[in-house]
C-alpha cells in the first residue's frame, strides 16, 4: 500500500508530462487527480492503521549504491511521523488537483501544469518517507525543482522567472548548509540511516571537536548545520525571502507548496531528528530563537501587505515560526499537531483567495475589494472559517473551539512550560504575534467582503497587477503607481461584477472548512494529552511527557493570552477598517517611517541587495571585462588569432601574381643563401 501511494503520482507525473498535449487536458487532468485521490484515501486508511494501531514497518525497495563504507538502501519507512505527513501531503494536494480544474481551465498548458503538480506531490512523499539522510536529501531537492517549475510556470512573464531563480538560489544556500550536515554525520555516526543516528545520539552528547584552537561541540554543529537547510526550506528568517515572492507562481501552487507541504518539509526533518536536537540542547536554544524571531517578523510585515496572496504568505512565515520554536522547546508533538491543523486552515486561506481573485478577474489588491460577501457568499464563508482557525477562536478551558485555538494555544503554553528563558521569550513573541495575526487577517477580511464596494467602476480591473492570469503577458507584479496607501471609495457604480467560483473550485473549500473547523478537535488528545501522544507516537518523535503534562498546568492567565490578544486584534481591525477608515491613512501619515519599513519588509531584500548582489555584479564584470576580456582573450585566443592575421596578410602581400616580384623574391632569397655560405667556405679554405 505504502509503494502505491508514493509513486503513483511519479506515475501519474510521467504519463501526462510526457503524454502533454497528445493526452488533452481533460484525460491528463483525470489521470494525476485520480490518482491523488487514490493515494489520499490509502494515506488515511494507514494513519488510522498506524497511529491508532500498531503497523509501523520498513520497506526495502533496492540497494540504491555504495561507495566504500556509505551504503544506501532505498527504503520507504512508516511510522506515526510519516503516516502524519502523508495525509497531509496527499489530501491537500489531491484537493489543490480538484480546484486547478476550475482555476487553470483556461490555461494552454494544463498538462504540462497537473504533471508539476503530481511530481511535487512524489517527491515530497519520498522526503517524508525516506529511511535515511540521502533518500530525504533526494526528495529535498525534488521539491526544490517542482517548486522552481511550478512558481515559473507562467515563464513569459519576467517577474515570475525572477521570483523562480529566486527561490531556487535561496534554498541552494539552505541545501549547502544540510549537505554538510548530511556529511558530518556520516563521518560521525558511520551511518546515514535515520534509527541508527537517532539511537546512538545520546553517545556522542558532549563530545567536541578541536576547530581554530577551540573546542567545539560535535552534536551542536551538526544539529545547525542541518538546521540551515530547514532555514531554507522553511522560509525562516534569513532565508524567508523567496516565499512571499513565489506568490508569482498559481494561486493553487502557493496552496499546494507554500502552505501546506514543502515549506514544512523542514519542521519534518526537525522532528525527525529530534532525538539527534535533544543531545544538542545549544543547537535547539537557537532553533527556539529563531523560529521566535521568524513569527515576530512575519506578522509585522503581515500588517502592512496589499496583495491578498502576500498577507497569506507572510501568515505561513509567521506560522512556520511557531512551529519551530516549539521544536526548540522540546514540543515537537505541538511542532506537528499545528503542522497538521496549519495545512488545512492555511490551504483553505489560499485557495479562498484563489477564489476571490478569480472572482475579481485576477485583480489581487485587497484595496480594489470591498463588500464581496453578497457577491460570493461561498467563498466568504470558507475563509471566514479559515481566519476563525488561524486566529485561534474559541472558548478557554473549553473543547470547543477551530483548529488554531487547540494547536496554537498548546504551543504558546508549552514555550511557557518549559521555564527556559529562550522558551519564555518565544512564549512572549508568541503572544504578540497572535495579535498581529488576528489583526491581519481580520484586516484582509475586512477590506475584502466589508465596506463600500471599491470595484464597481474600476477600469483598472482585469489587467492591473495580473499575477494569477491563464495565459499572461510580460507584466510586473508591484503594485500599480496609482494604487492608494489605504482604501478608495469607488465614484462609479456601472462596470464589472463579482462572480462565484465554480463548483470543481468550491468542493475542495468545503472539504478544507471541515478540516479547519474540526482538526484541532478531532486530534487534542493524540498530539497534546502526555498519555495518548505517548501512545500515539510510539518513539517516532523525541516526547517529553513531564513537558506535556506541565502545558496543561501552566496559571489561567498564560490560557488566557492567546484568546485576549485575538479579540484585541479583531477590534484594532474592526475599529481601523470598519468604525473608522480614514484612521489608517492617518496612522500611515504619522508613522511614515514605521510603515516604511515594514512595507519594505525590514529592508531584507535591499541589505542582501548591497551586500551580495552589488559586489558579485562588480566582481562578475572585474573578472569578465578585464580577466577574460582584458587578458585571457587577448594574450589567448584574440592574440594569437591576431597574430595569424597579421601573418596571413604580410604572407599574402607577398602572392602578387607579377613575375617580377617573384623573380625579386627569388633574388632576394639567393642574395640571403649568398651572404651565408659564401663566408663560411672562404673561411674554410
Amino acid at each position: 500500500m505504502l509503494q502505491i501511494i508514493v509513486f503513483l503520482p511519479l506515475l501519474a507525473a510521467i504519463i501526462a508530462g510526457l503524454g502533454n498535449r497528445a493526452l488533452g487536458n481533460s484525460v491528463a487532468k483525470s489521470l494525476t487527480t485520480g490518482a491523488l485521490f487514490i493515494s489520499a484515501i490509502l494515506s488515511w486508511i494507514l494513519f488510522f492503521q498506524v497511529g491508532f494501531g500498531d503497523t509501523s514497518y520498513t520497506q526495502p525497495v533496492f540497494e540504491w549504491f555504495r561507495s566504500g563504507d556509505l551504503i544506501v538502501n532505498w527504503s520507504l519507512r512508516l511510522d506515526t511521523l510519516t503516516a502524519v505527513m502523508l495525509i497531509v501531503i496527499t489530501t491537500v494536494s489531491a484537493l489543490v488537483h480538484l480546484y486547478s480544474w476550475g482555476y487553470m481551465s483556461e490555461d494552454p498548458d494544463q498538462p504540462r501544469f497537473f504533471a508539476y503538480l503530481s511530481l511535487f506531490t512524489f517527491a515530497m512523499l519520498m522526503l517524508v518517507t525516506a529511511d535515511n539522510l540521502v533518500q530525504m536529501f533526494f526528495g529535498w531537492e525534488g521539491v526544490g525543482l517542482a517548486s522552481y517549475l511550478l512558481i515559473g510556470f507562467w515563464y513569459h512573464k519576467p517577474s515570475a522567472n525572477a521570483a523562480a531563480i529566486k527561490a531556487f538560489v535561496v534554498n541552494r544556500v539552505g541545501d549547502f548548509g544540510f549537505s554538510l550536515g548530511i556529511f558530518g554525520v556520516f563521518l560521525v555516526f558511520g551511518t546515514t540511516d535515520l534509527s541508527l543516528i537517532n539511537g546512538t545520539a545520546a553517545e556522542w552528547q558532549g563530545q567536541t571537536f578541536e576547530f581554530l584552537g577551540y573546542q567545539v561541540d560535535i552534536l551542536t554543529t551538526l544539529c545547525l548545520l542541518l538546521f540551515v537547510g530547514a532555514m531554507g526550506k522553511s522560509a525562516q528568517l534569513g532565508l524567508h525571502t523567496w516565499l512571499p515572492d513565489a506568490m508569482e507562481g498559481p494561486t493553487p501552487v502557493s496552496a499546494l507548496i507554500h502552505a501546506a507541504t514543502m515549506v514544512t518539509a523542514g519542521v519534518f526533518m526537525v522532528c525527525r531528528l529530534s532525538p539527534l536536537f535533544e543531545a544538542a540542547p545549544a543547537a535547539l536554544t537557537v532553533v527556539t530563537y529563531v523560529g521566535a524571531a521568524t513569527a515576530l517578523f512575519a506578522a509585522t510585515v503581515g500588517t502592512v501587505q496589499n496583495d491578498i496572496k502576500r498577507v497569506i504568505a507572510y501568515s505561513t512565515c509567521s506560522q512556520l515560526g511557531y512551529m519551530f520554536f516549539a521544536a526548540g522547546v522540546g514540543a515537537y508533538s505541538a511542532a506537528m499537531f499545528h503542522l497538521l491543523t496549519h495545512a488545512f486552515f492555511k490551504a483553505l486561506l489560499f485557495l479562498s483567495a484563489g477564489s476571490v481573485i478569480h472572482a475579481m478577474h485576477h485583480e489581487q489588491d485587497m484595496r480594489y475589494y470591498g463588500a464581496l460577501r453578497k457577491e460570493i457568499p461561498v467563498t466568504f464563508w470558507a475563509m471566514l472559517i479559515g481566519t476563525v482557525a488561524i486566529t485561534g477562536v474559541g472558548i478557554p478551558f473549553t473543547l470547543f473551539g477551530f483548529a488554531g485555538f487547540f494547536s496554537k494555544d498548546l504551543i504558546i503554553e508549552s514555550a511557557f512550560a518549559s521555564g527556559t528563558d529562550a522558551g519564555t521569550i518565544a512564549f512572549v513573541v508568541g503572544v504578540l504575534a497572535a495579535l498581529l495575526t488576528s489583526f491581519y487577517s481580520w484586516r484582509l477580511m475586512f477590506l475584502t467582503f466589508w465596506g463600500k464596494p471599491r470595484w464597481a467602476g474600476s477600469e483598472h480591473i482585469a489587467h492591473h497587477h495580473d499575477s494569477d492570469h491563464a495565459d499572461p503577458v510580460a507584466e510586473d507584479s508591484g503594485h500599480a503607481p496609482h494604487a492608494p496607501v489605504e482604501p478608495v471609495v469607488a465614484t462609479g457604480t456601472g462596470g464589472y461584477h463579482p462572480h462565484e467560483s465554480p463548483l470543481s473550485m468550491l468542493i475542495p473549500l468545503a472539504v478544507l472548512s471541515l478540516g479547519a473547523i474540526f482538526a484541532g478537535f478531532a486530534f487534542h488528545g493524540a498530539f497534546g494529552e502526555p498519555a495518548e501522544a505517548l501512545e500515539f507516537w510510539r518513539g517516532s518523535i523525541a516526547f517529553s511527557p513531564a513537558l506535556a503534562e506541565a502545558a496543561h498546568h501552566v496559571p489561567a492567565w498564560v490560557k488566557l493570552s492567546p484568546f485576549i490578544v485575538m479579540l484585541l486584534g479583531l477590534f484594532i481591525a474592526w475599529n481601523n477598517y470598519i468604525r473608522r477608515p480614514e484612521a489608517p491613512s492617518a496612522f500611515v501619515a504619522q508613522f511614515r517611517g514605521l510603515h516604511n519599513f515594514l512595507a519594505h519588509k525590514w529592508y531584507f531584500d535591499e541589505l542582501y541587495h548591497y551586500v551580495f548582489i552589488v559586489p558579485s555584479m562588480w566582481l562578475g564584470r572585474m573578472f569578465w571585462k578585464r580577466g577574460d576580456q582584458g587578458t585571457i582573450d587577448r594574450f589567448g585566443p584574440n592574440g594569437l588569432s591576431s597574430l595569424v592575421v597579421r601573418g596571413s596578410g604580410v604572407a599574402r602581400s607577398l602572392q602578387s601574381g607579377y613575375v617580377y616580384t617573384y623573380a625579386l623574391v627569388m633574388l632576394i632569397g639567393l642574395a640571403a643563401a649568398a651572404a651565408w655560405f659564401l663566408p663560411q667556405m672562404m673561411g674554410g679554405a
